[in-house]
């Protein structure tokens, strides 16, 4: 054997390398970053991968050799950091943008190496994590004419869609087109006061429209998780962020033919809860919190909350029965009584929309008094926006069980799932109210000349009101079965958790179609 070794001073250089390079942006840059209060890419990976299991790829990378701008310019890793390891035992694949290194900005050559990541999380058909805290696109490389050969990463981010879950987390900035990266992605946390994403950054804004905005005001979490809807979840901060994208992953498969995680059930599926018979208030015109009646129905009550802040009118959110993941659709009367305008059924649609995508089941928690009315609503294209949580109803193949709480009135129930939108079990309590409207509604329309006319107008009106009461009754759709069962609310948890378990092998046959139609 040889005395000189030729391996021993290249593994050694290798390893000085690698130790440089993990450096990212140098210690300067890397206390800057924890000086705004956000951990460095690195540190946000070791968080969200188990221990020991990260495998990074593109370490060595650095911006490319055609772009002539960037002569002399040092960027390890070219500014972004690409692998795969495993989240709570499962595989996944990771990209973060590293701050620290011309501000996370996308190059060439870290788009090879995230070009790369996306093809391996679709052919190996494990989730894609997006750690954003970028810039956006390195202009300095951008600028020109080459950029006629970019956007290769929308096109792939939709064509997998619906086959990996792909989460987008607003850790720092992401400005211009990068924002379609949350855009077009499954899931959005926002970090607040430090995620922010907006199409073009405040002094693009400046100089093409003249406002003068901060980043904040711009595209922050209150902007994307209240208003625009575009975000999903305001969270504390960074360990808090990667807590919740773990939670979320915890409801999805790895990819689109893999049934999703069961997990061990401790909460007994015929658990009763008698507080149930006290949830609705004496009058249907009066308000209550359904997340009360989510809490006492679901395992251990807990459940994890999407667009919380944003179309409050509705509720979207995971949770399981006995052990098996669902989602749950529920009106919200403690919000403008739960009515349905463009929002809200834009929230509902996308959260069907995602549900039928990775095999998780739906509930519907109906107590709906319609879809909003007016010419405020008309004009913004109400009727566009519903058609598409009719759409979104109506396409879903997953099981799908509802439940009538209270008011289940005109185009309100057909979204809810109602009876003709093949539910595989539809329940009422015995405070159920389906009908095209209510009966004050019917006697404003159909007897307000004779009220008008009577002696005494109240009194007529009470006496119609309560007559069109007692056609309005539960036991009628029943007794004609047009609903399965009328059910002690006691039993709803129960009657949920053994409908999911029914239904568990559902197999639903469609005509061919190269797609259909969807009213976006």
């Amino acid at each position: 054997m040889s005395s000189t070794s030729l391996l021993r001073p290249l593994a050694d250089d290798l390893a000085a390398r690698r130790e440089q390079l993990r450096l990212g942006g140098g210690q300067a840059k890397i206390d800057a970053q924890h000086a705004a209060d956000k951990l460095t890419a690195r540190e946000r990976i070791a968080l969200l991968i188990d221990d020991g299991t990260f495998t990074e790829l593109g370490i060595h990378g650095r911006p490319h050799f055609s772009q002539r701008a960037m002569d002399g310019r040092e960027a390890p890793a070219d500014g972004v950091i690409t692998g795969y390891g495993k989240i709570d035992g499962r595989p996944a694949a990771v990209v973060a943008y590293d701050f620290t290194v011309m501000a996370g900005s996308m190059g060439m050559t870290g788009e090879l190496k995230v070009t790369r990541l996306r093809e391996l999380a679709l052919t190996k058909r494990i989730p894609l994590i997006w750690l954003l805290d970028s810039a956006g696109a390195r202009i300095q490389e951008a600028v020109g004419s080459l950029f006629a050969g970019t956007g290769h990463l929308f096109r792939e981010e939709v064509i997998n869609s619906g086959v990996i879950p792909q989460v987008a987390a607003l850790m720092g900035p992401c400005a211009a087109g990068t924002a379609y990266i949350p855009g077009l992605a499954d899931f959005v946390p926002m970090v607040r006061g430090r995620g922010s994403m907006a199409l073009a950054g405040p002094h693009l804004v400046r100089a093409a429209i003249g406002e003068d905005v901060t980043q904040e005001q711009l595209g922050g979490s209150r902007v994307h998780c209240r208003k625009s809807g575009v975000g999903d979840l305001e969270v504390a901060d960074d360990p808090d962020c990667i807590e919740q994208i773990k939670r979320y992953l915890s409801f999805f498969p790895s990819h689109c033919e893999q049934p999703p995680p069961s997990a061990a059930a401790s909460d007994p599926v015929d658990r009763a809860d008698k507080e149930l018979l006290d949830v609705l208030p004496e009058s249907n015109r009066k308000p209550y919190d359904m997340y009360e009646v989510i809490r006492r129905i679901v395992d251990d009550g807990d459940y994890f909350d999407l667009k919380p802040q944003f179309a409050k009118t509705i509720i979207t959110c995971l949770a399981r029965f006995g052990g098996r993941p669902a989602g749950i659709v529920a009106n919200q009367p403690r919000h403008l009584g739960g009515i349905l305008d463009n929002d809200s059924a834009d929230k509902a649609a996308r959260f069907i929309n995602l549900c039928n995508a990775y095999g998780i089941p739906l509930v519907y928690l109906m107590d709906v008094p319609g879809f909003m009315v007016g010419t405020k609503v008309e004009e913004a294209g109400i009727i566009r926006h519903g058609a598409k949580m009719l759409y979104a109803t109506a396409n879903a193949t997953v099981p799908k069980i509802t439940v009538v709480l209270r008011k289940a009135y005109g185009a309100g129930y057909y979204v809810m799932c109602g009876r003709a939108f093949e539910p595989d079990l539809i329940v009422a309590w015995p405070s159920a109210e389906i009908s095209v409207m209510g009966a004050e509604g019917a006697v404003e329309i159909i007897f307000r000349k004779q009220v008008e006319e009577a002696d005494d107008p109240a009194a007529k009106r009470a006496e119609l009101v309560d007559n069109f009461r007692k056609i309005i009754d539960v036991y009628v759709a029943a007794g004609n079965d047009m609903i399965d069962d009328v059910i002690d609310p006691r039993e709803t948890r129960a009657t949920i958790c053994r409908g999911l378990q029914m239904a568990a092998g559902k197999r639903v046959e469609r005509p061919f179609k190269r797609s259909g139609v969807v009213p976006v």
